[in-house]
């Protein structure tokens, strides 16, 4: 089993931009030192708690300062850019990391994001899907393009303008090839969107905050996608987020994981819990369907929801998870807001020095490289 690195950053409302962005490269660079196989980054335009407004920006400041770790977007959001500036700010990633770059995708969820460049009232779906088409059909073809698939919004051509031999009309290539790996995050308990994942060797990620028995869900589809074009689904390429806190002994992990009024976990819950309340999207939190809003509460998720405890505590709940929900390639650890620095760093150097060896060693595992 691999171990992945994934922050949405939240951060308190009255901290300071400047140092939240610097706490979060600093999160990916100790990432990177402690052997983490991949970091992936969100993004929102318009969440003041959630810092990151273009991961690939974000990202590209990293480029120097890691150098095994993989810089994954998490996710580029498709229906606020035309595919073309996507898929040349992507293939431009991909050589400056020299293929140390992962795609992720989505439509992007935030309402306020769609009112503010004015796609509200667009089927944001829609535009998701036809944008990667059509970056898929820049990345494989030539000039001058030509790029005309049928029902889809997006044109792409160079024809018009273009004089090939002064090098004038062409659009960048990746580094890797054919593509670099494509990641969709999945939410929804049985998600179809993680069937076309499967079609098209898109490669999913169940969000930390869903309830493992929604995230047993995902696998089936995506099993059953990969059968409809006659391949078979490989469990190394299924990742699960889930929200981690490792200390030294059980009184710290409860504290800091649960019972602090300042806790970044609590924190964290909190705003998830409002938001996707608000957007009628908290099934994600519920055993069942017809469980009372009225038991949702923030102690609740965070007893369902973050592993926390002593190494073998958590190298217990994480084994008792691959049990559940089955094999899966990778666990993404989701970073938090560093209210205790001590605290955040300790953990994820146990979750990568203890934990992970433990859990590959239950599992008869090996590690995908040694701790640097």
């Amino acid at each position: 089993m691999r171990l992945g690195y994934f922050t949405m950053p939240m951060h308190p409302i009255e901290r300071n931009w400047a140092e939240t962005l610097k706490e979060d490269r600093e999160a990916i660079i100790l990432a990177d030192k402690l052997g983490f196989h991949d970091a992936f980054v969100g993004e929102h335009l318009t969440d003041k708690l959630e810092n990151v407004t273009n991961s690939m920006i974000f990202l590209s400041s990293l480029i120097s300062e890691t150098k095994t770790i993989k810089l994954a977007t998490g996710t580029s959001n498709l229906s606020q850019m035309h595919p073309t500036l996507i898929a040349s700010n992507a293939a431009m990633m991909d050589h400056l990391t020299r293929g140390r770059f992962i795609f992720g995708i989505s439509a992007g969820a935030l309402p306020t994001d769609a009112e503010a460049l004015q796609t509200l009232d667009f089927d944001r779906q829609k535009m998701f899907e036809d944008s990667i088409d059509v970056i898929l059909e820049i990345w494989k073809r030539d000039p001058p393009y030509d790029i005309d698939l049928p029902g889809n919004q997006f044109k792409v051509s160079t024809r018009k303008t273009g004089k090939l031999d002064l090098g004038v009309g062409y659009l960048a290539k990746p580094y890797q090839q054919p593509r670099p790996e494509i990641v969709g995050t999945v939410v929804a308990p049985f998600s179809k969107g993680v069937i076309a994942m499967g079609r098209r060797d898109f490669h999913p990620l169940s969000a930390n905050f869903l309830l493992s028995k929604w995230v047993k869900t995902h696998w089936p589809n995506y099993v059953k996608g990969k059968e409809e074009v006659g391949a078979v689904a490989n469990p190394e390429d299924w990742r699960i987020a889930r929200t981690v806190f490792v200390a030294d002994d059980e009184a710290t992990a409860r504290r800091y994981a649960i019972e602090d009024a300042k806790s970044p976990y609590r924190a964290y819950y909190h705003q998830m819990l409002q938001k996707m309340m608000r957007a009628n999207r908290h099934i994600i939190f519920k055993n069942d369907r017809d469980q009372p809003d009225s038991e949702i509460t923030v102690d609740y998720v965070l007893d369902n929801l973050v592993l926390y405890g002593t190494v073998n505590k958590v190298v217990d709940k994480i084994l008792a998870l691959r049990e559940e929900v089955g094999d899966f390639g990778e666990l993404v650890y989701a970073g938090m807001d560093w209210v205790d620095p001590y605290l955040t760093k300790r953990s994820m150097e146990l979750m990568a020095t203890e934990v992970l060896p433990r859990v590959n060693a239950a599992i008869g595992a090996q590690p995908v490289r040694a701790v640097a």
